[in-house]
């Protein structure tokens, strides 16, 4: 007679399906992960799309409200390979974005595998592949483990909600809801809404509840740059682009900030403070994005959006600014930004940061070790993550088919090593 005993980690590795691929795990189907895949596909090389939500895009489809557009001519937001329709317009909205990437994914053949959440990722030093853990909402919560020689991290910069503490919010007895969960001014109507945040978002947000007859304040804790979408008739960014091919960073920075002076005037007055440091350095160091105005600075000036300074703190009712001031309010959205996930779920501390983006600054953030990329943390939009998933696929490609080319496929050795961490 035997006596059989297997050991927790064991028995952890029978609890769930092991999946060989053949190629990259790429974990998130937004516009990142489906432009290193398109990519990929370009250069025949397999892969595997995990996505948590069961939608591709779904910051855009289901976190952004109705009035969204994209704040670029479209053509510094297309993805690889695929131009937007001709007659699109050059701020594309919302529902035209998504159908040009479910266009994108249809001509491409990508087929990302929804409501899979990936729980953990980590580098398997003594069998060199990756092994990526997931949990699917459907069948049951089963627990997958995908094994891999690449791992391509395209979650991006906005995959969780900010949501700030502050004193006594809690105590507050109207509806406080996150600017992922807005869709239109229209259930605010008639309401005074705190808007918490001065960014784009925040002030696209105070212009849509003034539009439906809301009574917005917004909070401007910090300094924000405020710049005309358009100078003469051309995109402020793509001004910007032009002119830094000729000029430095630093000059291009103040030629913006006069032009935006001749064109909106001196906006410290309404309350916004201003950053000394340039809006595309600070753009490029600390990844704030200018205010691109479509409209609020005029509801700014009319007074249809009181703009407010810090908050101290809330009460069943009432908000009391910094200034000792109180406001009566009904309802609050937080227009407080988002962050990257990467740090709950990725185990390796070299290439990210703790913040969940890669140590190495632009243009070197896209390559880690042992097969590690990373594609839409540039800070430069979809631009930026359109240029790193070529090069990533690029990257990967090489390797694949010189293993091919040399008949040196790893695929029996990496199944007879497969073990649990």
């Amino acid at each position: 007679m035997f006596n059989f005993s297997f050991s927790s980690e064991n028995q952890d590795l029978f609890a769930r399906r092991c999946v060989w691929v053949n190629g990259p795990v790429i974990v998130g189907a937004g516009p990142s992960g489906l432009a290193v895949g398109a990519c990929l596909k370009e250069q025949g090389v397999p892969f595997v799309i995990l996505e948590r939500a069961d939608c591709i895009a779904s910051l855009w489809q289901n976190r952004t409200y109705d009035r969204l557009k994209l704040h670029l001519p479209k053509q510094f937001c297309q993805l690889p390979k695929f131009p937007f329709p001709d007659h699109y317009p050059e701020y594309p909205d919302k529902k035209q974005f998504v159908r040009y990437l479910e266009s994108y994914a249809k001509n491409f053949d990508l087929k990302p595998q929804f409501n899979e959440c990936v729980m953990s990722a980590k580098f398997d030093e003594a069998c060199k592949v990756w092994r990526v853990k997931t949990t699917a909402a459907a069948a049951g919560g089963e627990e997958v483990e995908y094994i891999c020689q690449w791992l391509v991290v395209a979650t991006g910069e906005n995959a969780e909600r900010v949501v700030p503490e502050i004193d006594g919010l809690k105590d507050f007895d109207g509806e406080v809801i996150h600017a992922c969960d807005y869709k239109s001014g229209e259930k605010f109507r008639g309401r005074k809404v705190l808007v918490v945040g001065c960014g784009n978002s925040g002030m696209e947000v105070s212009l849509d509840l003034c539009n439906h007859d809301a009574k917005p304040a917004m909070v401007c804790r910090s300094s924000v740059h405020v710049l005309p979408r358009e100078i003469m008739g051309k995109s402020t960014f793509e001004l910007a682009v032009l002119m830094m091919k000729w000029i430095p960073l630093w000059l291009v920075d103040k030629i913006l900030l006069v032009l935006a002076w001749i064109i909106l005037g001196n906006i410290e007055k309404y309350g916004l403070k201003q950053p000394k440091t340039g809006p595309l350095e600070l753009k490029n160091t600390q990844g704030k994005t200018p205010v691109l105005d479509i409209g609020a600075l005029e509801k700014i000036r009319s007074g249809k959006v009181q703009v407010v300074p810090g908050i101290k703190n809330f009460s069943a009712g009432t908000v009391e600014l910094v200034t000792g001031e109180r406001l009566e309010i009904d309802s609050v959205v937080l227009a407080t930004g988002y962050r990257s996930n990467v740090p709950y779920w990725l185990q390796e501390s070299e290439f990210f940061s703790k913040n969940g983006y890669p140590n190495a600054p632009f243009p070197n953030g896209w390559k880690g070790k042992s097969g590690l990329y990373a594609v839409g943390f540039t800070r430069r939009g979809l631009s930026g993550a359109s240029a790193d998933a070529v090069k990533i696929a690029q990257d990967i490609s090489k390797v694949y088919k010189e293993d091919l080319k040399q008949k040196k496929q790893k695929v029996p050795t990496h199944r007879r090593c497969i073990s649990t961490f």
